[in-house]
C-alpha cells in the first residue's frame, strides 16, 4: 500500500497502527507485585513514537504526555498489550493514543488497563521539525478520536499559555 492515499491527500490511521506485547517480570513490579507506572510509560511512549514514525517516514520525538490513566493494576507475569496509532495531525505535531490491556496468560483474561495521549514531533536529520501528511480517519470510532484530538490540543496550548503567564509573574509572597 502506498503511504498517500489515492488523492494523494494523507495516510490512513491503519498505516500508524502499533501493537507491541510485553512481559511482567520482577524487575518491573513494585512492593505489590504491580507493573511499575515508569515502566508502563517507558513502554507507551516506545509505542506512541513506533506509530507516530510509521505514519511520518521519520524520526518523531516526544512533545507532550496529555494524559495517563490507570484502571486496573498490571500484575507480576501478565502480559501488557499496548495498541497504538495517529488520532490527528496538526503541522509538525501529532496527537497518539495508545490504548494498553492487561492480560492473563494462564486463563486468557484482558482488562483494559490504561490509556494514554501523548503529542510527537516530526523531525528530519538536522533535528528540525517537519511537516507531515494529515491523518486519513475512515471509521467511526477513528473520527471520534480525530475530533476529540483537536479537544485536547486546545486544552493543551492553552494551558501552556497560562503556566506561561504564572511562571513569568515569579513566586508569589515573595516582595
Amino acid at each position: 500500500m502506498s503511504p498517500i492515499d489515492a488523492d494523494g491527500k494523507g495516510k490512513h490511521v491503519r498505516e500508524s497502527h502499533v501493537e507491541m506485547v510485553e512481559l511482567v517480570l520482577p524487575n518491573d513490579t513494585n512492593q505489590l507485585g504491580n507493573l511499575l507506572g515508569g515502566r508502563l510509560m517507558h513502554w507507551i511512549d516506545i509505542a506512541a513514537a513506533m506509530a507516530a514514525s510509521r505514519h511520518s517516514n521519520h524520526v518523531c520525538v516526544t512533545a507532550a504526555v496529555d494524559e495517563i490513566s490507570f484502571f486496573h493494576p498490571i500484575k507480576l507475569g501478565e502480559l501488557v498489550i499496548l495498541k497504538s496509532s495517529v488520532n490527528r495531525v496538526f503541522n509538525t505535531s501529532m496527537e497518539v493514543g495508545v490504548k494498553i490491556f492487561s492480560e492473563n496468560p494462564l486463563t486468557g483474561e484482558k482488562k483494559h488497563s490504561n490509556s494514554a495521549y501523548l503529542t510527537f514531533v516530526s523531525i528530519d536529520q538536522n533535528g528540525k521539525p517537519v511537516k507531515s501528511v494529515p491523518i486519513l480517519p475512515e471509521s467511526h470510532d477513528e473520527t471520534r478520536r480525530f475530533e476529540q484530538a483537536l479537544f485536547r490540543r486546545e486544552q493543551r496550548l492553552r494551558h501552556r499559555e497560562e503556566s506561561k503567564r504564572i511562571w513569568s509573574e515569579g513566586p508569589s509572597g515573595q516582595g
